[in-house]
Order: structure tokens, then C-alpha cells, then sequence
């Protein structure tokens, strides 16, 4: 599949590149961001996947994580899709900020008119890494995955879904039980249609319940003050109670803040806290 390079640019030794391609899965054309830690000029490396939340792009993480110094000096290849398809001309895509446009919830829609182009499950977890590990010096023995809000859904969603896929899954501020908040039903209810039951094979919460046993390596970080935290869009509680119940073990942390500093410390921790696991 013909890649071509958007930008390129120096960082802690590194590249920082973002691509553009024509999707399989989604039939528009996507964009992503890569990392090449100056390892990657020798030999293969791990390649840690990221994904974002409602409104972002490819862009969001790049440029407001601070990631690169610790990405760079662990020899990590991170990768940074986009969050949904573009310009796919569906009515009523642009309308709203928590559906369409900037907010795939990493599902394949079954719903008319977003199944054709909201496949966001199938680009992330086969289209975008067969096209990685294709054109990337990166080890498809050795992926992680992590993500924020929408994105930490989608991170745990695919690692559950993927039992031995993903070495370990991090997520910041997840939304954790998609089908009991508004987000999630407005999102699941447009995608999937009105059959709640089909819901809960994109919920991680239900996810974990039905998890074979595989290891699991979980690490979340949650702000006490985080506004949709206290607005019941989150849910952390119900899936520590349900990792609780099949004896999976979960690194909760719950910090003073939300923003800035901590989500600075999250990419730089959860890089590092990965190392050991990616590198076996």
C-alpha cells in the first residue's frame, strides 16, 4: 500500500513523521504518525500504538504529549492514528463533536450510513499495524497499546478483544463502561444500532468478564477532578470491580490533577513502565 510522507521532522535524535494513505477498511484516505527513535537506524523495535480521544487527530499527541525523549532513549516506535475517518461526506457527520467526524469509538459500525467508512476496530487493530510492520523497522512480536478517554477505550477494547496481542495496555481517563454513560450511548445507539446487547462487544467493562485468562498487564491513571469523571462518562470503579471479579489484575492510580504536568508524566511513565514488557 503507497504511503506518502506528510513532514519529517528532527526530535531527540529521532523523526517524527506522519504519512497519509488510502484505507482499506475506512475507504477514505488516512493519516498517521510515526516516531523513529534513532534506534530504528540499526535494527527492529518495539512499536507502542497510541490512540486519542474525541475531537483529536494524529496531531494531538505529537505535539502535546512531550513522549519523544523517552520514546527516543528506550528505542520505542510509536505510532499515532488519527480517530476516525475524514471527509467521508456522510450527512450529519460534522454535527456534533462526540459523533461522526473525531469520534470513530475504535468500532466497526453495523449501522447504515456509517458502516461502509467507521471501521475504526479493523483499521487499528489489522490495517494500520500490517501496514507498520510492512514499511517500519519495528518487532510484531513486541506491540503495546495505550490511549486517553475515547482512546483508552479503544485501547482496552482491542487488547481484550486480542488475547497475547498487545505485550500491555495503558490507559488515562478511559471510558470504561461505554454502554451505561452518554457518551456511549449516543456513540453505540448511532454505530450499532438500538440492540444494546451487541453494545457490550465494544465495552470493556463486559469485555473483561468473558476474558480467557491470558496475562494481562492494565495500568490506568485517572484524575479525582476530572469533570467527566463526576459527570458518570467514565466508569473506572465498574471495571476494577469487574477485573476484581475475574482476579485480573489492574494498576489504578488516582492523581490531583488531570491535565498538563500529570498527562506529560502518563506518556513519559507509561513509555517507560512498557520498556521492560516490550523488550522481552
Amino acid at each position: 500500500m503507497a504511503l506518502k510522507q506528510l513532514s519529517s521532522n528532527k526530535c531527540f535524535g529521532g523523526l517524527q513523521k506522519v504519512f497519509e494513505h488510502d484505507s482499506v477498511e475506512l475507504k477514505c484516505k488516512m493519516k498517521f504518525a510515526i516516531y523513529l527513535p534513532p534506534k530504528a537506524e540499526t535494527g527492529k523495535c518495539p512499536a507502542l500504538y497510541w490512540l486519542s480521544g474525541l475531537t483529536c487527530t494524529e496531531q494531538n499527541f505529537i505535539t502535546k504529549s512531550g513522549y519523544h525523549q523517552a520514546a527516543s532513549e528506550h528505542g520505542l516506535v510509536v505510532i499515532a492514528p488519527d480517530t476516525s475517518p475524514r471527509g467521508c461526506n456522510i450527512k450529519g457527520e460534522d454535527e456534533s463533536w462526540d459523533f461522526g467526524t473525531g469520534a470513530g469509538f475504535y468500532l466497526d459500525a453495523t449501522e447504515d450510513p456509517w458502516k461502509t467508512n467507521y471501521r475504526m476496530y479493523s483499521y487499528v487493530t489489522e490495517e494500520l499495524p500490517q501496514l507498520i510492520n510492512a514499511n517500519f523497522p519495528v518487532d510484531p512480536q513486541r506491540m503495546s497499546i495505550f490511549g486517553h478517554s475515547m482512546g483508552g477505550h479503544g485501547a482496552l477494547i482491542c487488547t481484550l478483544k486480542n488475547p497475547g496481542k498487545y505485550k500491555s495496555v495503558s490507559a488515562f481517563a478511559p471510558i470504561c463502561n461505554p454502554v451505561l454513560c452518554p457518551w456511549g450511548k449516543k456513540a453505540f445507539s448511532g454505530y450499532l444500532g438500538t440492540d444494546e446487547s451487541k453494545w457490550k462487544a465494544y465495552d470493556a467493562t463486559h469485555l473483561v468478564k468473558s476474558y480467557p485468562g491470558s496475562q494481562l498487564d492494565i495500568l490506568i491513571d485517572q484524575g479525582k477532578d476530572d469533570q467527566f469523571l463526576s459527570d458518570g462518562q467514565l466508569l473506572p470503579d465498574n471495571f476494577i470491580a469487574a477485573c476484581t471479579e475475574k482476579k485480573i489484575p489492574v494498576v489504578f492510580r488516582s492523581q490531583e490533577v488531570l491535565l498538563g504536568d500529570l498527562f506529560h508524566k502518563f506518556c513519559g511513565l507509561r513509555i517507560m513502565g512498557m520498556v521492560n514488557v516490550l523488550t522481552i
